[in-house]
């Protein structure tokens, strides 16, 4: 399929900038951008507690089997949400990995 060129437009066509629908479906994203960003700062704060925790009680930094079952369910939940539950297990094993960074940082340092 080619490929549309700005000539290609209908001349009476806005430019996203001055399109409202196109506006306000941005700034519901931006919105919902910005609340990611927290509730991922938040989570990182809690895993972060989790860390200190395990180092100081000389747990090991992963948990396979708790791993395991929080992949299996966000899938389910993921699914039944309509997202694509290999996109979110891709996404949670990202977050997962760098948790287990800090831990085995925090682990380091005790």
């Amino acid at each position: 399929m080619p490929r549309e060129t700005p000539s290609a437009r209908p001349i009476s066509a806005q430019s996203p900038a001055e399109d409202a629908v196109l506006a306000g479906y941005r700034k519901s994203i931006d919105n919902i951008d910005a609340a990611l960003i927290h509730m991922l700062a938040e989570r990182f704060r809690i895993t972060q507690a989790v860390g200190a925790y395990k180092a100081k009680a000389a747990l090991p930094p992963a948990d396979p089997g708790r791993e395991h079952a929080q992949i299996a369910r966000l899938r389910a939940l993921a699914q039944d949400a309509e997202l694509d539950p290999e996109f979110s297990e891709k996404f949670l094993r990202f977050i997962i990995d760098e948790v287990i960074r800090h831990h085995e940082k925090a682990r380091a340092s005790t």
